[in-house]
């Protein structure tokens, strides 16, 4: 069974990190050739190539977190119904209606209650983290500044290792994912 929360957890990282890093960068890009444009298109020599790549930087780490937000919802409809190892994770209709039955085509609308639960378990797991890695940074080191280290990497890191632990507790968390054996 830890393989396949090891196959799940691998496709849904690469499927999010390809996903939100290739949007922001496309949006970063346009917003860059936009106001390249804008601005009359002047020859472009070295400070201006420096220029344009800070803007595009500037605006990638902006963006990345938009569309972080966006793909980790999006990226949640292919982890059901996917058998690695044969098991998958299985998503059923809502127990209060009486008799649950198994929702064969997943789609964007039958995900928003599980995706709360799933996305305040990544909150709650990421903020567990921060708070082991602040104690660590604050034993080992003897910088005042507290948050030094922090930044959307680092926290980009610690959502794919949250991510990893919340498929192992989702179904636990919430009634309506099943882990089956296919």
């Amino acid at each position: 069974m830890s393989k396949f929360y090891l196959y799940t957890w691998l496709a849904w990282a690469l499927r999010l990190t390809f996903s939100s890093v290739f949007s922001a960068l496309v949006l970063a890009i346009c917003i860059s050739a936009y106001l390249y444009i804008s601005q009359g298109m002047v020859p472009i020599i070295l400070k201006l190539q420096e220029a344009l790549f800070d803007i595009t930087k500037f605006w990638f780490l902006i963006l990345w977190n938009f569309t972080l937000l966006l793909f980790l919802f999006r990226t949640l409809k292919p982890v059901f119904n996917r058998c690695y190892n044969n098991y998958k994770l299985q998503l059923f209709t809502c127990p209060k209606e009486g008799e649950t039955q198994v929702i064969e085509e997943v789609g964007y609308g039958d995900l928003v209650k599980v995706w709360r639960k799933w996305f305040m378990l990544i909150i709650w797991l990421v903020g567990a983290q921060m708070i082991v890695a602040l104690i660590f940074s604050y034993a080992l080191s003897e910088t005042t500044a507290v948050f030094d280290w922090f930044n959307i990497y680092v926290l980009y890191a610690f959502i794919l290792v949250a991510g990893y632990f919340s498929f192992m507790i989702l179904t636990a968390r919430c009634k309506r994912v099943k882990l089956v054996k296919c």
